[in-house]
């Protein structure tokens, strides 16, 4: 009953979102419906189901989140195109405070699902890691997420838990409509991001010690140079690396 009531509230209520951290709570609930699934069988594969289940959905899920703070960040450096128009028609009026800023950005820089829009013309390596992480999430081959569900519901079909494979199965193509309207609002709609004029010929200069000669230089930073730290590259690498080739040794 545990398993089916996260299945069903998980897929349906996500549906009604807007916001993407919520989105992902909504899918968290509807996978631990996989996951109990795996423990309700309690049989030697559906144990080993679960356990790999539970690896590879944290793998997914770290990648994910990680994502969505590495997305905020590269969107520092841009503002909405209808914020700049509508800031050029007030400039005109005396002592107005003009500011840059992206909408619904009090908790943090990425809020709504809309602000993803078009995203892939903005970084398209981050917005094509994002879409490999949430086609594992739906469960597409040859992605991890894919053997991870095929495990659970092929130990739940040998055990006679016919009804439930059904309610998974159902589930999962009802979660799939808000992820892959994710994946459009990313890859299918324009941009409605442009870079800051205020960034656009900004100069920074500033001075390092090269370490072979002990000598101080001077270098100039611009927006070109402002860019994710090196960990954060690598992590988010590891983790779609990981999602995408394990088709290289489907194995518990």
């Amino acid at each position: 009953m545990s398993s089916m009531l996260s299945l069903t509230v998980g897929s349906v209520l996500g549906l009604t979102q807007f916001r993407v951290k919520r989105l992902y709570a909504y899918s968290t609930i509807s996978h631990v419906g996989f996951i109990l699934l795996a423990l309700s069988i309690n049989s030697i594969e559906s144990i080993q189901s679960f356990i790999f289940y539970l690896i590879q959905y944290s793998i997914s899920n770290l990648n994910a989140f990680i994502l969505l703070i590495a997305i905020g960040f590269s969107l520092y450096l841009y503002v909405e195109k209808d914020n700049i128009n509508k800031e050029t028609q007030i400039m005109a009026t005396p002592f107005k405070k003009i500011s840059y800023t992206l909408s619904d950005k009090k908790n943090s820089p990425l809020q709504l699902i809309s602000q993803m829009k078009g995203y892939f013309y903005v970084n398209s390596f981050l917005a094509l890691s994002l879409a490999i992480t949430i086609f594992s999430f739906v469960g597409i081959p040859p992605l991890i997420g894919f053997f991870a569900k095929q495990m659970v519901l092929s130990s739940a079909l040998d055990n006679g838990y016919v009804f439930m494979a059904l309610v998974a199965i159902l589930t999962s193509v009802i979660s799939a409509y808000y992820y892959l309207a994710l994946i459009r609002q990313i890859f299918f709609h324009d941009t409605e991001y442009t870079l800051n004029p205020q960034l656009k010929n900004i100069t920074m200069k500033g001075n390092v010690i090269n370490k072979l000669n002990g000598n101080l230089e001077t270098i100039n930073v611009g927006n070109k140079n402002i860019v994710l730290s090196s960990s954060l590259s690598v992590t988010i690498s590891v983790l779609t690396l990981i999602i995408l080739l394990f088709i290289l040794n489907p194995q518990e």
